[in-house]
């Protein structure tokens, strides 16, 4: 009985947080630069068709790419204990060539300079 009712104790005292955070969170200030829409740091009153620099965009794709790699070479390390050695040396390698010859690619193509 003391188990429960302190169960449901607990269960109202987190709804009632719950609420209160959701009342006292909300912002009443409205700013002119606050209700307008964000555009990547152009203002998005003035002309429409400014020509993007799509050095933005590879750069992000680049991170994007590295990021994924990062987590792919995690189950590397957690797999070097459970596999025969040489198989674990030739994978790694494997993939960190993979990922030197993209590298080099994206050097190659000058990707990597910021200004062309």
């Amino acid at each position: 009985m003391m188990i429960m009712s302190i169960t449901i104790f607990s269960f109202f005292l987190s709804n009632l947080m719950m609420m209160m955070s959701m009342i006292l969170s909300k912002k009443s200030f409205m700013d002119r630069e606050k209700c307008s829409p964000f555009e990547c740091g152009f203002d998005p009153k003035s002309m429409s068709r400014i020509p993007f620099s799509l050095h933005f965009f590879l750069i992000t794709i680049i991170s994007l790419i590295f990021d994924v790699e990062i987590a792919l070479i995690f189950p590397i390390i957690t797999l070097f204990k459970m596999v025969n050695m040489l198989t674990w040396i030739k994978t790694s390698f494997f993939f960190i060539i993979i990922l030197l010859i993209g590298l080099y690619h994206e050097w190659n193509q000058n990707m990597l300079n910021w200004t062309n």
